[in-house]
Parts: C-alpha cells; sequence; structure tokens
C-alpha cells in the first residue's frame, strides 16, 4: 500500500511538473511491465551491455544489482541508471538484476537473460518464417517482404511480443490499381518462438492505407489482444476461416472511373479493388491467433461513390487508434475516409463481446463541416484535461463521448506530431502540415485548435517533425518540406541547415535531446554547426520500409532502459533484428511505455504514414535542475 500511495504521489508530482495529461494512475487499467533486462554484445571487444525496466512501481531509491552465473558483478548498488557494462567473456552466460529496496534484495519483478555465446552483435536476432510466393489471378508473380510490426504483452509474462506484417510486392497504394498477393500477420517471442500466423485472405488488399491492425490489452485480462478488419477466407491463427472461404470479392472489369468535383467520368479497366462484398471487424486472441469474435465491420463501406470516386480509392482510406475513451479502460477505434466522408467507430472489448460504444460520422448534419479534414495516420491523448483521451484526426478532433471538439478547416495532409512543446505548458500542442496546397504548416492548441502561428504555402506540404533538438532553443523545435527552416515554438528561424531529416525520430544516445531516424540511419543534430552527422548506421544487409517513407518495422521503447529500439529486416526479409543502444546516459527514467499516450501511439505507429511514438508530456533539454520526470530528479 505504501508503494502504491508513493507512485500515485510521484505520477501526480510528474504531472505537474512535466505536463503530462491528468490520468488517474490508480483506476486507469494499464499493462503489468516486468524488469525486460536485455544483454547484446559490443560490436567490438568482449564486453556486453545489459540495461533494464526502470519501473513507475519502483520506489524513486529503488537501487539495483547485476549478476552473472549467480556471481555479482558490481560492487556498489547501481542506483542512478539502469544499465550496466560487463567486460566478460564470449561464453553462453546469463544475467540476472535484482531491485534492492531499503537496503535488501527483494526479488521484486527480477529480471534474467541468457546470452549465447554465437549471439550476433549489437542487436538481437529472430528468425522469420517467410511466407511463399505467390501468382495473382492474372499470371503476375509477387513474393514477400516484412514490413511494420507492433508488441503487446500477448501471454501475461510482462514482456513483449512482437507482431509482424507480411507484405506482397504488390502491395498497392488506393490510387492505383492491380491484385496484390495476401497480407500475413505474425507472432513471434522476442527469443525467436514463433506463436502464430494469421492470413487475412485474398479479399483484404494489400497496402499501408488498407491493414491496421491493433494490438493492446483491451479487457484488461493481462494478455494482448490483437483487432483488425478481415474478409471471407481469413484464416485465424489456429486454422479456422472466417467467413465464406469460396468467395472472391475482387472486381475485375469495366467501370465509369469519376471523382466528384475533379474529372468527367470515363471508363478504364480495373482489376484487383474489392467494392462489394462483405467486410468484418475480428478480434484475436493474441496468444494463440484464434479469432475469437467477428462482427460486420463499422465504417462500412456502402456505395463507394458516396466516398467521393466510383472506383474505391477514398472508401478504402483506413486508420485506427487505441483510446482510453471512459478514461479507465481503452477501446479501439476504427476510421475510414480522410479526404472527404469522414466515419469513426468506438468499441469496447470485455472479453466476451465486442460493443459498439459509439459512432461519428461526417454525414450527420451536425459534423457535415468535418468532412475532409483527416491525414494519414492520427493521434490519441487527453488534450482537454478532463481524464479522456481525444482523437486529433488531422485538421479537426473528436471527443472522448464521440462528438466534435475543433475543426480548423484546413483539410487532409501527412504528418502529425501532438506533444507538450515546452516544459511550463499545462496543455499539448499539435504541429501538422497539409496537402491542399494552401495551408502549409500550423502549430495550434490541441484542445482548442486555435492557431499559434500558421505558415501558408501553396505547395503539397507532405512531411513534418518535431523534437527537441536544439538546446539553445526553448522547447520543443519544428520543421517541415515548407517551414523555411528550424522553427522555435514562436514560429521564428532558428536555424536553416542544408538538409534535415523530416520522416522519424528516435531517443538514442542518452541526452535529453531526440535523434533522427531515416533511411538506416540515426542522425544527431549539431545545434552549432547547423548540420546533422551520423550517429548509428544500420548494416548495409538491413532496410528500412515503404519507399521514401523510410520507416522501420518499429521504433519505441519495447526493453531495456528508457531509451527507444529500433526494430528492422535483413534485406531478404529473413531476419528480423532489434537493434538497441549501448551508449551511456546519466539519466534514469521511467519506460516510456508506462506513459498512456506513448503507449498509444506505439499502438498506431503501423497506421497509415508511420510516425514516430509521442509521449503525453514534455521531455526534453528545457528542464530545471532538481525537476521530477517519471521518477528521475534531473541534474545538471
Amino acid at each position: 500500500m505504501k508503494k502504491l500511495t508513493a507512485f500515485i504521489i510521484l505520477a501526480i508530482i510528474c504531472s505537474r511538473i512535466s505536463s503530462q495529461p491528468r490520468y488517474d494512475y490508480s483506476k486507469i487499467q494499464r499493462e503489468d511491465l516486468g524488469r525486460s533486462l536485455t544483454a547484446v554484445k559490443y560490436a567490438h571487444g568482449d564486453s556486453v551491455f545489459l540495461s533494464w525496466r526502470y519501473l513507475s512501481s519502483d520506489p524513486i531509491n529503488t537501487s539495483f544489482n547485476v549478476y552473472c552465473n549467480g556471481k555479482r558483478l558490481n560492487h556498489k548498488p547501481i542506483k542512478d541508471v539502469t544499465f550496466f557494462k560487463h567486460k566478460g567473456s564470449r561464453k553462453d552466460v546469463c544475467y540476472e538484476v535484482r531491485t534492492i529496496d531499503n537496503g535488501k534484495e527483494s526479488h521484486r519483478k527480477d529480471g534474467k537473460f541468457c546470452l549465447k555465446s554465437d549471439a550476433p552483435d549489437d542487436y538481437l536476432s529472430i528468425r522469420l518464417d517467410k511466407p511463399s510466393d505467390g501468382v495473382t489471378p492474372n499470371g503476375q508473380p509477387y513474393s514477400y517482404s516484412a514490413n511494420d510490426a507492433s508488441v503487446g504483452d500477448v501471454d501475461g509474462d510482462g514482456e513483449y511480443e512482437i507482431i509482424l506484417k507480411w507484405e506482397p510486392s504488390n502491395a498497392h497504394d488506393n490510387s492505383h490499381e492491380g491484385y496484390t498477393g495476401n497480407v500475413y500477420i505474425d507472432c513471434y517471442k522476442i527469443s525467436g518462438e514463433k506463436l502464430w500466423r494469421i492470413d487475412l485472405g485474398h479479399n483484404i488488399r494489400a497496402g499501408a492505407h488498407y491493414t491496421q491492425f491493433m494490438v493492446y490489452d483491451l479487457d484488461g485480462d493481462g494478455c494482448a489482444e490483437v483487432v483488425m478488419k478481415t474478409g471471407d477466407g481469413t484464416v485465424d491463427g489456429t486454422g479456422h476461416c472466417i467467413g465464406d472461404s469460396a468467395a472472391d470479392h475482387r472486381f475485375s472489369g469495366i467501370i465509369d472511373k469519376h471523382i466528384q468535383g475533379k474529372m468527367k467520368s470515363k471508363q478504364v479497366r480495373v482489376e484487383g479493388r474489392i467494392l462489394t462484398g462483405p467486410e468484418y471487424l475480428t478480434v484475436f486472441n493474441g496468444k494463440t491467433g484464434a479469432a475469437m469474435q467477428t462482427v460486420d465491420y463499422v465504417p462500412e463501406r456502402g456505395n463507394p461513390e458516396d466516398w467521393g470516386d466510383s472506383y474505391g480509392n477514398r472508401c478504402d482510406r483506413f486508420l485506427a487508434c487505441i483510446a482510453y475513451l471512459d478514461g479507465i479502460h481503452p477501446s479501439v477505434v476504427m476510421c475510414r475516409g480522410y479526404y472527404t466522408r469522414t466515419v469513426l467507430a468506438a468499441y469496447d472489448w470485455n472479453g466476451k463481446n465486442l460493443s459498439l460504444r459509439w459512432k461519428f460520422d461526417t454525414n450527420d448534419a451536425a459534423w457535415h463541416d468535418y468532412a475532409g479534414q483527416g491525414n494519414h495516420n492520427l493521434r490519441v491523448g487527453d488534450v482537454d484535461g478532463d481524464g479522456c483521451d481525444e482523437i486529433t484526426y488531422g485538421s479537426m478532433a473528436i471527443d472522448h463521448d464521440g462528438q466534435g471538439l475543433y475543426n480548423t478547416g484546413m483539410g487532409h495532409g501527412d504528418a502529425i506530431h501532438q506533444y507538450a512543446f515546452y516544459p511550463d505548458s499545462d496543455k499539448l500542442q499539435i504541429w501538422d502540415v497539409h496537402e491542399n496546397k494552401r495551408d502549409g504548416s500550423d502549430f495550434r492548441d490541441a484542445s482548442t485548435g486555435e492557431i499559434i502561428f500558421q505558415l501558408p504555402d501553396k505547395s503539397d506540404v507532405g512531411r513534418g517533425m518535431a523534437a527537441d533538438i536544439d538546446p539553445e532553443s526553448y522547447g520543443l523545435e519544428m520543421w517541415s518540406a515548407a517551414s523555411g527552416g528550424i522553427r522555435n515554438i514562436e514560429g521564428k528561424i532558428i536555424a536553416v541547415p542544408s538538409r534535415i531529416s523530416m520522416n522519424s525520430a528516435v531517443w538514442w544516445d542518452g541526452d535529453l535531446l531526440r535523434e533522427l531516424l531515416d533511411k538506416g540511419t540515426v542522425s544527431k543534430y549539431d545545434w552549432k554547426e547547423k548540420r546533422t552527422y551520423t550517429l548509428k548506421s544500420f548494416r548495409e544487409e538491413c532496410t528500412f520500409n515503404n519507399g521514401t517513407k523510410n520507416n522501420p518495422c518499429l521504433s519505441a521503447d519495447i526493453m531495456g532502459d528508457w531509451r527507444e529500439e529500433v526494430i528492422i529486416h535483413t534485406t531478404d526479409s529473413e531476419e528480423l533484428r532489434i537493434y538497441t543502444t549501448t551508449l551511456s546516459t546519466p539519466y534514469r527514467f521511467h519506460t516510456f511505455m508506462e506513459d498512456i499516450p506513448y503507449r498509444i501511439s506505439v499502438a498506431t505507429e503501423n497506421v497509415g504514414y508511420n510516425q514516430p511514438p509521442e509521449p503525453g508530456f514534455y521531455f526534453g533539454s528545457d528542464f530545471k535542475n532538481g525537476s521530477i520526470v517519471r521518477g528521475c530528479i534531473i541534474k545538471k
């Protein structure tokens, strides 16, 4: 009881100091994470880097001992960091970290990790079961590569499993025609064991906009579920078929192709699109892959032309997220459309039944003006301080009760970032970019939509980033393809580097700044020289995903200390690699995965165009000496 009380007090202190949304951590349904001890060899030499989680349930004075094959390695308790460098041999060893509370080893949430002598340097390896090549109905061959991933504790042991999507080489954006191969979803333990495979079948098209898979513990039983859109012929992880296994709804023929208000109708041949037939939503057991319940998919397709065109481009733009809509339990929200009509449907899962909580539809008269405001991704968090999550859906926001919260009217965009952009802010802010060749980029209040500053531009602004990369500038910095350089929170240009990445970001090197993640590298911004340099280059035999998006399978704080891991696959997709930093840090923070907005953004990382995970509080170089942030007293 004393530990719980101390934790609640610390959570309240941290929320006030670091602008964390006002979640009631004594009630909210959360994961019960373990210590997640991780050991990787250095790329050179015989040393091993170990790191582990510092949990919010740990008293602030908790320290640790580290053991190798039963022998303690540290001379004094480790109290200020959660990593250790072992100058050991290259033999098979088993490490263990034990907690020390009030001067005594408590064995509370102890972590263990066995490292083989033949383990690779610099990363953890998972051998993959690559699907066989295939041939489309019109005779075109295709192959498979590993693509987006998510994580969830599917078996309740306190450690994450990896849920991986296999994408065929003929996957298509909605604007393109053609058949695609089946999409497969696998589940692997970090140790390498494959738990199951789901075959979504030929009635689910492959591409970044079609298959959004949500991995989260929705019913509070300690084990994560997997929720996604399914169709006739989907086969679950136990071999059970959903719907009609013989049905084939892929269209092949001539249609009158037209887009509302943009072009005249013309007859074209369409192949591979799915314009008719039933659509389902299925909750899968995360441990076995078994389908536990299947319902009709909402938002339903209806007539494709009602979404803005006749060939299924706009009606098949899907997004999804996890949100704590009642402030206690997580709901899964399935979304359809963002160019014109937009529908969000929130579901609750109680372990047996999937129930519809609410449905937001821009066809309703009250929300008609909210149509056409969605991005290629979304953000979730308690933006108005009521203890419940809101959904920032591009240029608009939906309140926790399914009502419209605000609408800027700036229309469709690409990247979007939601943080507390400066440490003394009691609100979250939004940095959003737009593709309408008019509104450019905007920085706004996340609760009201009030514009703090805007950078109108006549180009299609398809990229934008926000992160604290310059300690001499107060708060986070932001930039876009049309920002004219790096801007501070007042909108002033502080630097115009010749080149800077806009794709993703990662906490890697141990300071309070964030690094940039793009094209197989982690790069550091040099704020004095106004340029970036490579901090970490992943090996040549590895590759990132999704073309120009250049994102890893996943980046998130999934194990070890508070820094983030980068999950990528080899070029031949025979192996998945988990890269974790081996750099020192003077800080000890609670794992980011215990911050609900961050955890939710990891769950939505695979949605649309991948964006980096972001916490619901300020995290950066502007903490004052003595600030308490997620269990760490900042000392400068």
